[in-house]
């Protein structure tokens, strides 16, 4: 639960710390970043909490967390890809904390 709670702090603080003139904007779409997660429809079962998703599902690989990450360089998709990049290590940060690793 603790971890779902981090997925709307620290956008938030992200928002309300370096995007200021259009936090709402950057907030909302920070949120919307959350829809990375339709991946785990492809798992079975959709939900294993001793699962690391770092790894695991497509959407949660090193080859999309560079492209996250490049999307994090070009302001026009900046926000995007902060938010996506939080997400990622929100994820990774829950799988070292509950399973010792960072990524499978």
């Amino acid at each position: 639960m603790f971890h779902l709670f981090l997925h709307v702090l620290v956008p938030a603080v992200i928002a309300l710390s370096f995007f200021k003139s259009k936090w709402r904007l950057a907030f909302i779409v920070m949120m919307l970043t959350m829809v990375i997660d339709i991946d785990h429809l492809l798992a079975t079962p959709i939900y294993d909490p001793l699962r690391c998703s770092m790894g695991f599902h497509p959407l949660h690989t090193w080859p999309f967390v560079i492209l996250y990450g490049a999307l994090a360089v070009y302001p026009k998709t900046r926000i995007v890809g902060v938010g996506l990049l939080i997400h990622m290590a929100l994820d990774s940060i829950d799988c070292k904390v509950n399973l010792g690793i960072w990524m499978m």
